[in-house]
Order: structure tokens, then C-alpha cells, then sequence
């Protein structure tokens, strides 16, 4: 325990004490504007709900006649809707596994997006190191024929080398040549979209006999094991191992917290004598890699029905994008992106059963996202609206200190 001297009193020498290091707070301001943003999204959410319901809209008009018609049809229109979201979501083992089975993508991209914010980097490119993860995974997975538990090991690792290689690419680019990594990033989506769409014209990606960009089934020996009756398979246990480590590569390993102390101040590092341009390099395969572990998923995921998804233009969906607000949403940290990515797939699997049993648009779940993803990363205008919290220190979603999100 290191020791520190004390003002000496009047007429007395210094007096040495015990410095203690303070304790960690829980984050109680975060907590409560966290779910205030949740509150005033879902609210806002209504509100589009009754707007765009024209039954209900029709009530409106003799309102100050029969107040209770235009509120009972309100309540009803609202009241159904998140009702059906939430079975959807959390309603039964088969919703629970959907939900987990659409989040574990979202977790994946979204530890790569953040760990690069921890480092002050914005990893913009998640959707690119996800579809190449595919790519290499879905190779491996329909080209080669391997024994079984060794074929899904070597496609998994090859998905893994993809997205990391992609994301490489980015740091040492960055780190050598000054290119910023935004600008970077966003070309090298564009590439991978542009490479997959020319593999899936070749010999090599092609299904014999198709002649649409359609690639041949992968092995079953190269998917993830799923539960019977449900479709949460290994990438979801996979996406919390992936949790489990970013949070020790940053608490616990001397990389990790060469990666928070270059997000802090990259200049007070190269001071203390860290590299920063090799810890650049480093962040960005690792954010690469875990990108590339979603579109593993992506790519190695048995269907709902069971069978393997082949390799297409849209195989990946928008998961990197979305990445983008998983990890905004969890503010870079491991545990706050699994409970993002939760959160997003169950809004994903609650928003079919809003569509099917509500006749809700699917879209409104997309607006729901943007929404909690606008009030949380703006608390200022949480404060606005609710002026009880100005009091309490809001603070900002960006890169802060340690290079992610505070």
C-alpha cells in the first residue's frame, strides 16, 4: 500500500497516511437515463402508432363528442401492439430462443465496434469484417469436407482470420499512413460488398447448376449445434465467451489497458512509452475479428427450419450497421453490449409477432431502435425533457475517456 504525506501541521512535521483508492460508484445516473430514454422512446412509439393507424386516427375527428371512442381505440391499437411484441420477444421457450439466436450477431459485431470506441477508434467498418468472416466461413464450410467438430473449428477460425485481416488493414493503414479510419472503413464495405458479389458469379462460389449469385449448402458437419425445438444454437454461447474476453483483454491484460490509455490520450501514451501505431493495429484486427464472428454466425447458423443458409448478397443483413447502435447503446462495455444485443434481437424477433398478430408495420420496431438509441446518446435532451435530472451528471455517449463510451 503506497503512502503519501499529509500538510504538516502548524509547528509539526508531515505525517504519512494510507492512500486509498476510491471505490467505484454504481452508475445510478446512467441507470436512470437509460430507462428513461426506453420510456420516452416507447411513448414516442405509440404515439406513431396511433398516427399511422387510420381506424384509429378516425376517431379522432368527433373526439370532444366521445372522448372515450378515440382513447379506448388508442389504448387498444397500443396496448395490442407491445403486447405482441413482447410474447414475441420473451413469450415461451421457442420467442426466447429467437430472441437469443438474433442477438448473438448483434453481440458479436457489437464488441467490435466498441473495443475499437475503448481505443478511440470508430470502427465504422463492422458490416465489411462481417460479411468477410461469411465469406472465409462459408468456404470453408461447403468447399472443404472435414471430419466433424474439426470442419466447424477451422471454418470458425477462418472466419475469425477474415474479419480480423479486413479490420487489420484499417489499423496498420491508420497507424502507417495517417488515413482516418472512418474514411477507411466505409471504402472497405463497399469493397467486401463489391468481392462477394463477383465470388458469387464464379465457378468456385456458384451452385452447380443455378445460375443466380447463390453459393452451394454448407456441410452440416460445419454448423453450429442447435437445441432441439428452438433455434438458439452454439454462437449464442459463443457471443458471451466473446463478452468474457474483451471484458479480461481490457480489466486484466497489459494490451487491453495499453488500448484504454491510447483511447484516453494517445499522445500521454507514446510519452509512457506505449506504441501507439502497434496498439492501433492490434485493436482493430481484434474489432475486426469479433465483426467477423458475426458474420461466422451469419454464415454457419442453421435455418429455422434446420438447414444451413447458403451464401448470398444479403446473407449478413445490416448486423454491422447495427453494431453500430448495440454498441452506442452499451456504451462499450462487454456487459452493456450483451444486454443491447438482447435487447435488439428480442425487438427484432417481438417485431415479426407485432406484424403477424397486430398488423403493426415491421418498420416501427426499426423506429423504436433509432429512437432508444437517439435518447440514450443524447442526455442533454433527456435532461430537457425530464428537468429532475438536470441536477444529476449526464454524460455523453462517444468516445470518452479510455476511448470509449463513459
Amino acid at each position: 500500500m503506497t503512502t503519501t504525506e499529509t500538510a504538516p501541521a502548524p509547528g509539526g512535521p508531515a505525517t504519512p497516511t494510507a492512500s486509498r483508492r476510491p471505490a467505484r460508484r454504481f452508475p445510478w445516473t446512467d441507470v436512470v437515463t437509460t430507462a428513461a430514454a426506453f420510456v420516452l422512446a416507447f411513448l414516442v412509439g405509440a404515439v406513431l402508432m396511433i398516427v399511422s393507424d387510420t381506424e384509429v386516427r378516425s376517431t379522432f375527428a368527433y373526439f370532444f363528442a366521445r372522448p372515450g371512442d378515440a382513447l379506448g381505440a388508442s389504448w387498444d391499437k397500443v396496448s395490442g401492439a407491445y403486447a405482441a411484441l413482447l410474447q414475441g420477444a420473451v413469450g415461451g421457450y421457442g420467442p426466447l430462443t429467437q430472441s437469443a439466436a438474433q442477438a448473438a450477431p448483434l453481440i458479436c459485431a457489437g464488441l467490435g465496434v466498441g473495443l475499437a470506441f475503448r481505443a478511440g477508434l470508430f470502427n465504422i467498418g463492422a458490416q465489411g469484417q462481417a460479411i468477410l468472416g461469411a465469406i472465409v466461413a462459408a468456404y470453408i464450410g461447403f468447399a472443404w469436407h472435414l471430419p466433424p467438430g474439426v470442419h466447424l473449428l477451422v471454418a470458425l477460425l477462418g472466419g475469425l482470420v477474415g474479419g480480423g485481416v479486413w479490420g487489420g488493414v484499417v489499423g496498420f493503414l491508420k497507424a502507417r499512413a495517417g488515413a482516418h479510419e472512418v474514411i477507411v472503413t466505409i471504402m472497405m464495405n463497399y469493397i467486401a460488398v463489391g468481392l462477394l458479389s463477383y465470388l458469387l458469379t464464379t465457378t468456385a462460389f456458384l451452385r452447380p447448376g443455378r445460375t443466380d449469385p447463390i453459393s452451394p449448402v454448407v456441410d452440416w458437419n460445419a454448423t453450429f449445434p442447435r437445441l432441439e425445438g428452438g433455434q438458439l444454437h452454439l454462437g449464442f454461447v459463443l457471443a458471451l465467451l466473446a463478452a468474457v474476453g474483451v471484458w479480461w483483454l481490457l480489466d486484466r491484460s497489459t494490451t487491453g489497458f495499453a488500448i484504454r490509455a491510447v483511447g484516453a490520450n494517445p499522445h500521454a501514451a507514446a510519452t509512457a512509452g506505449m506504441s501507439v501505431a502497434r496498439t492501433t493495429i492490434i485493436t482493430m484486427a481484434l474489432a475486426g475479428a469479433l465483426a467477423g464472428l458475426a458474420g461466422v454466425q451469419a454464415a454457419l447458423a442453421p435455418s429455422a427450419n434446420g438447414v444451413p443458409v447458403p451464401l448470398s448478397a444479403g446473407l449478413v443483413g445490416s448486423v454491422g450497421f447495427d453494431a453500430i447502435t448495440v454498441a452506442l447503446l452499451g456504451r462499450s462495455r462487454p456487459l452493456g453490449i450483451v444486454l443491447a444485443g438482447l435487447l435488439f434481437g428480442a425487438l427484432h424477433a417481438g417485431g415479426l409477432s407485432m406484424q403477424s398478430v397486430a398488423e403493426t408495420p415491421l418498420t416501427l420496431t426499426t423506429a423504436l431502435q433509432a429512437l432508444i438509441v437517439l435518447f440514450v446518446a443524447a442526455p442533454a435532451l433527456i435532461a430537457k425533457l425530464l428537468p429532475w435530472l438536470r441536477r444529476r451528471r449526464l454524460r455523453p455517449v462517444g468516445p470518452a475517456a479510455e476511448g470509449g463510451l463513459a
